[in-house]
């Protein structure tokens, strides 16, 4: 073959992998950030990426862009592999005419993803600023990640928003990530650096399937599975209303300690995220009672039920920890329409046909105990812990209005105090025991809490064989 030839293909590659070119590229590492391919090189198994439509360009000639034509024009796409497993990619490169969207592309980008719909593998991440209708493109992916220093999405940057409202804010109090992780729920996971961020994918795509046509991972599982924690019959603290932290129950009982939050600093009264029993990948829902209690409000109930959708859609089956008092009570959350996003939990968990496992731990009242799998809802085992106590109310508030007429008669405070504490202790026996429940097949059985880990396996093994069906129709009309 003429060399001359082979010269010219190796210089168009050596140009395309240039992206905007040295003085671009160092301008761009200046700021701490690496540019498109780097990142790439950095997610996928050393020496898998295998690019494609690296010589398109675009073709606009207006306002001076016949000068600006880049090999690839400003985006890397293809695929590669994630820990041997076939994952489809884009990123965009800020160093050719700062990573603007052409059509060129935008075709590129559209190109990736058919590839990765015909094959049934996932395509990975967006790194960057992020504004105006580009935020539509990450919003629409299944998680978002952001960086601490260099990433922010916003519809409108501070300047626009100077000059429609006059409100002077910053692009980091606009859309930064801590914004976006604790204010608006926008981003799922944040990362103090690149790398860190990088990381943290792999790990994530560890933990979910090819495509929703598929069983989610399955790895070699090195924790016993029958392993006894005897901390756990001392966990939950004998007063009802003192808190305890539900990350010291989940890490636990899971594989190995191994617990990937999700959406960790937003609406913290509920927790979501990804651990193995067993080697299987599970997606856990837990009340948090060391914040707000563990209540459910309105952003801990989209939060869930966003979460408990994402894996009934990929075969992920679902462990619930319930400890909730109840519903956020008031004017601001009634409002806001606790009502609906109350329902989407409800939805959620109602519609999902994923083996599901629910463990009592504490409380479990009224409406809130319907939207977190009970087994009224298609909740397939459901257990409690002995000190559970499951109720349309709690005690307090059931003798409340039960005794009301007796409280008042009642003038001496220490004969009121003693006449409340007796019946409450009657209520819970007659009505919030955890025996109750069993009586009336509301839970399947009251466990010991150290045993928990090995009967968690143990159903969900029994349920790998379930299956179940929802009416067919084009889509469910969730109430959002």
């Amino acid at each position: 073959m003429d060399q001359a030839k082979l010269d010219k293909l190796i210089d168009n590659r050596a140009k395309a992998q240039a992206g905007g070119g040295e003085a671009a590229v160092e301008k761009h590492h200046a700021k701490g950030s690496y540019t498109a391919r780097e990142r790439i090189n950095m997610l996928l198994d050393e020496g898998s990426f295998e690019e494609i439509n690296m010589f398109l360009t675009h073709r606009c000639h207006d306002f001076g862009m016949e000068k600006k034509v880049f090999l690839g024009d400003g985006v890397a796409v293809g695929s590669g592999t994630i820990d041997g497993r076939l994952v489809f990619v884009f990123a965009q490169d800020a160093t050719v005419i700062g990573g603007s969207l052409s059509e060129t592309m935008a075709q590129k980008i559209c190109n990736v993803m058919d590839q990765a719909m015909k094959l049934g593998a996932p395509i990975s991440v967006i790194f960057g600023p992020c504004a105006g209708g580009a935020v539509y493109s990450p919003a629409l992916t299944d998680f978002i990640m952001m960086t601490e220093q260099n990433s922010y999405m916003f519809i409108t940057g501070p300047k626009v928003v100077k000059s429609v409202t006059g409100e002077d804010v910053t692009v980091e109090q606009l859309g930064g990530a801590k914004i976006h992780a604790s204010k608006s729920g926008v981003t799922h996971f944040v990362a103090a650096t690149e790398e860190e961020a990088i990381a943290e994918v792999r790990r994530l795509v560890s933990f979910i399937p090819q495509n929703n046509m598929e069983e989610a991972p399955l790895v070699a599982c090195t924790d016993d599975i029958t392993r006894v924690d005897d901390k756990l019959n001392d966990i939950v603290p004998n007063d009802p209303n003192k808190p305890y932290d539900m990350h010291e129950i989940i890490n636990t009982i899971v594989d190995n300690g191994d617990f990937m939050e999700v959406h960790k600093d937003y609406a913290k009264n509920v927790i979501c995220g990804f651990a193995r029993f067993n080697g299987r990948s599970t997606g856990i829902i837990a009340n948090q009672p060391s914040w707000l209690a563990g209540v459910l409000d309105c952003d801990a109930s989209r939060k869930a039920a966003r979460f408990v959708r994402f894996c009934d859609a990929f075969n992920i089956q679902i462990l619930t920890l319930v400890d909730v008092p109840g519903f956020l009570c008031g004017t601001g959350q009634e409002y806001a329409g606790i009502i609906d996003h109350g329902a989407k939990l409800m939805f959620a968990y109602g519609e999902a046909t994923v083996p599901k496992v629910t463990i009592t731990v504490r409380k479990s009242y009224g409406g809130s105990h319907i939207v977190m799998s009970c087994k009224q809802l298609r909740g397939d085992m459901c257990y409690a812990w002995p000190n559970a106590e499951i109720a349309v109310m709690g005690a307090s508030g059931a003798v409340g209005v039960l005794q009301a007429k007796a409280i008042k008669a009642i003038e001496d405070p220490e004969e009121r105090k003693a006449f409340i504490a007796e019946k409450e202790a009657e209520y819970k026996d007659l009505f919030a025991s955890p025996y109750q429940a069993a009586n009336r097949g509301y839970i399947d059985d009251v466990i010991e809490p150290r045993y928990t880990r090995s009967r968690i396996i143990r159903a969900f093994e029994m349920l790998q064989t379930k299956r179940l069906t929802n009416p067919l129709k084009k889509h469910s009309n969730i109430p959002l």
